[in-house]
């Protein structure tokens, strides 16, 4: 099975996991990049803005053809009880019909964001395989 780990790290701790992750299964891993990386204050600020709409900004292209891939695990940092506006935009571009597990990378380890994730995939014909939240 072919497994692909895509993820969004601002602080570096979504990163570190996704590493683990893509090593320990054997899989590709897709860093998604801000076009412009915000500062801090930005970040935490318009940043959290955007996500609370449910908004994204723009993302550096990425050449992975997602659809290839049997499995797709997506990893995402909480802003502000949010996807990031960078994770928006590739919840625009997944594959339609693709089922994804997700972990949602979070300081109190909770999210509650199943239902908003689940909600997110099947607007884009897609299906929840699997969801957990970590604490960083």
């Amino acid at each position: 099975m072919k497994t692909l780990v895509i993820f969004y790290s601002y602080t570096g701790h979504t990163k570190a996991l996704a590493q683990e992750l893509a090593a320990a299964e054997s899989a590709d891993i897709l860093e998604i990049r801000d076009v412009a990386r915000p500062g801090t204050i930005k970040a935490y600020t318009i940043g959290s803005f955007t996500s609370i709409r449910g908004k994204a900004w723009p993302i550096e292209p990425f050449d992975a053809d997602m659809a290839a891939y049997d499995r797709l695990i997506l990893m995402s940092p909480v802003w502000a009880g949010h996807t990031p506006p960078a994770v928006n935009a590739l919840l625009a571009r997944l594959p339609e019909g693709k089922a994804v597990s997700v972990t949602m990378v979070s300081g109190g380890g909770q999210s509650r964001f199943r239902e908003k994730m689940d909600a997110a995939l099947k607007s884009r014909g897609c299906t929840l395989e699997g969801f957990e939240d970590v604490k960083a």
